[in-house]
């Protein structure tokens, strides 16, 4: 398990809540709060939100009488409008942070926050193992098994690759 030896000997434990928009991911972050606040007063609680890259097909944004296409590929933007689009993504993940640290103090919790883009199940991936993370809480979006097995489930990814525990809270 990663764990940082503390100057008092007992080994720094981090916990990291990987949340979106969903009332699942409210669920999960209330559910640490509940239950895993005892582990959380040696080390703050990393909250990551992923900002899902651009899509890789044109997009048609209509403003006035005028049209715009953007096409984003591999990192290159065709026109201001993607730049745009991906700030305001960035802005959105990162309000979504700060409520969710502001609900973490409200409750005697320090948290940290973290945004990168990219897609979610690597991006939270790549993050517990470059902050070196012991454990990963993730709500469970409550797909059924049709839909999982179509679209793919983050926790059933994080599970596999994630490079420390995962504990995936489920809403009742």
């Amino acid at each position: 398990m990663a764990e940082v030896a503390m100057a008092n000997g007992e080994p720094e434990r981090k916990v990291m809540l990987a949340i979106d928009e969903s009332e699942y991911s409210h669920y999960a972050l209330i559910w640490v709060l509940d239950n895993l606040k005892e582990s959380l007063t040696k080390s703050p609680l990393f909250i990551f939100m992923a900002q899902p890259p651009p899509k890789n097909y044109p997009f048609a944004a209509s403003l006035g009488s005028a049209r715009m296409y953007c096409s984003v590929s591999a990192g290159s933007n065709s026109s201001g409008f993607c730049q745009l689009c991906q700030e305001n993504n960035k802005k959105l993940a990162l309000a979504f942070l700060e409520k969710a640290k502001e609900i973490c103090a409200s409750r005697g919790v320090n948290a940290e926050i973290i945004t990168e883009e990219g897609d979610p199940k690597t991006a939270i991936c790549n993050v517990v193992q470059k902050l070196n993370i012991s454990m990963l809480v993730l709500g469970e979006r409550g797909l059924g098994k049709i839909k999982r097995a179509l679209l793919g489930s983050v926790s059933n990814y994080c599970v596999q690759y994630a490079k420390c525990p995962v504990l995936v809270v489920k809403k009742p």
